[in-house]
């Protein structure tokens, strides 16, 4: 009798260690660092806020490209841009890699359930809501694409300069805002929601990879009212636009390439100071639409039993620039675009911490591999987060690389340690920036021409030469057709 109780134990215990776990993987288009858990008490994030008290947040995460396309593509992938051949949204993701095994991919073939619903992959914003855009069919088990009046009813969205509405199209890239008398569900974001909830609750009992992606608070800024009615006008501020252009005065041309010109002040010629604060506030308002949202999917990991065997990773693709600089979008190497979102809870692990070490989102796909006891793939070029989900404080002395490639020969690269950001523009041929970001958190004074500053200047060089596999090397993959505009 002994004997039998001993080996049933034996029997469950080898069952439960063997249990795989799960992992909810929710990510927010053009979503910047203005939220509850990174210290922004404006925007209101409460939902956030509940996800940082139940893990890490990683106060220095840094995409490899800031761009749409190819940061997703080398986060699904955890390969750089330059190893992919992903530079423009219009990159094929399997273009130089046939046989490149995804995150979601890698779960499949480990007997999970893997399936996406919104924006993981790069989609035209809001123009290929309700396809599958760029996205990469062997990645999901099952995917799904919901539209909703933000797609559908774009001729209400109102657009800046000048306030118009009628039209449809040409939205990619816009200062525009709508804030309807509308349910959540009515738009695409409460509806990716709605099918997260319906994933969850059709695959409890089978270990899964369920990737959820808003597309807020991507351009065009549209959500329900009571949203918007969250934030006061008289609330938002901007720089004033002559401190704004005094800030770039020591930055090389290719640093603001897609900013000079007719797109003063903040981005668009024409628009006015009060546009320009309204657009601010909707930003916010889908801020706090895509909160309450994550919420709700949050809610139904806790009402399905399944918040203590999923790991949850929330981030976002790139950061963004709202009038900081008088810049707005991203496809910059500053710190307000290369920097964005990235929070793991992962049960058993440490809550409440916060992270200061500088990590890449490269870093994503080798520790959910590690974290779901995996081993992990030996041409991933991220590293697994493990050590500081176990402790915020460990040792890490991995630098951060972010990329910005206009064309084959106008390109940039910029490397974040903890003390600095160094960025060459083609080799330091087209110009330098040096910000030293324990005194210059805005990097508001370019330290590149200072003498006293060569030999940090020299070191870091090296470092971004070996992360980023040379620009020569980079150069000479380049496809034909990299020197197009790419607009999103």
């Amino acid at each position: 009798m002994k004997l039998l109780l001993c080996l049933c134990l034996l029997f469950a215990s080898t069952s439960f260690a063997k249990e795989k776990m799960n992992v909810l993987f929710i990510s927010a288009d053009d979503l910047n660092c203005d939220i509850g858990p990174y210290g922004n008490t404006q925007v209101k994030t409460p939902n956030l806020d509940r996800l940082a008290k139940m893990g890490t947040v990683f106060d220095r995460a840094y995409c490899q490209q800031a761009l749409c396309g190819p940061s997703r593509a080398s986060i699904m992938s955890g390969l750089r841009p330059n190893s992919l051949g992903v530079f423009t949204l219009n990159d094929e993701l399997r273009g130089r890699k046939p046989n490149l095994v995804t995150m979601g991919e890698f779960f499949q073939q480990q007997g999970y359930y893997s399936g996406r619903v919104g924006k993981i992959y790069h989609y035209g914003n809001p123009t290929y809501i309700g396809t599958n855009g760029h996205d990469d069919e062997q990645t999901w088990t099952e995917r799904f694409n919901p539209i909703g009046i933000d797609r559908t009813q774009e001729e209400n969205i109102i657009r800046y300069p000048g306030g118009k509405t009628g039209k449809k199209g040409g939205l990619g890239i816009s200062m525009a805002w709508w804030a309807p008398e509308s349910k959540d569900s009515e738009h695409t974001d409460g509806l990716v929601a709605d099918r997260a909830i319906k994933m969850i609750e059709a695959n409890k009992n089978k270990p899964f990879f369920i990737a959820a992606g808003f597309f807020n608070p991507h351009c065009p800024y549209v959500a329900p009212k009571k949203y918007f009615d969250l934030y006061d006008i008289k609330d938002i501020e901007l720089q004033e636009i002559d401190d704004a252009k005094k800030e770039l005065q020591d930055v090389p041309p290719m640093a603001i390439q897609r900013d000079a010109g007719k797109r003063w002040p903040y981005y668009y010629n024409g628009l006015t100071r009060d546009e320009a604060k309204q657009s601010k506030l909707a930003y916010y308002a889908t801020v706090s639409f895509i909160d309450a949202q994550l919420g709700r999917i949050l809610d139904s990991l806790e009402e399905n039993n399944l918040t203590d065997k999923t790991i949850i990773v929330f981030w976002s693709d790139h950061g963004y620039f709202l009038g900081e600089k008088g810049l707005w979008f991203k496809r910059k190497a500053f710190e307000r675009s290369a920097r964005a979102p990235l929070m793991i809870a992962s049960p058993g692990l440490k809550k409440g911490q916060i992270c200061k070490s500088p990590v890449e989102m490269l870093d994503i796909y080798p520790t959910l591999v590690d974290q779901t006891g995996f081993k992990i793939p030996s041409e991933l070029e991220g590293l697994s987060l493990s050590p500081l989900l176990n402790n915020s404080e460990a040792k890490w002395d991995k630098p951060a690389i972010t990329q910005v490639h206009h064309s084959s020969n106008k390109q940039g690269y910029s490397i974040r340690t903890k003390k600095w950001r160094y960025t060459e523009w083609n080799e330091g041929r087209d110009g330098k920036e040096l910000y030293k970001h324990e005194i210059d958190p805005e990097e508001a004074t370019n330290l590149a021409s200072n003498p006293e500053y060569t030999q940090v200047i020299a070191q870091l060089s090296k470092q971004v030469q070996v992360y980023s596999k040379s620009y020569v090397a980079n150069a000479s993959k380049a496809k034909k057709g990299k020197n197009k505009k790419v607009t999103k």
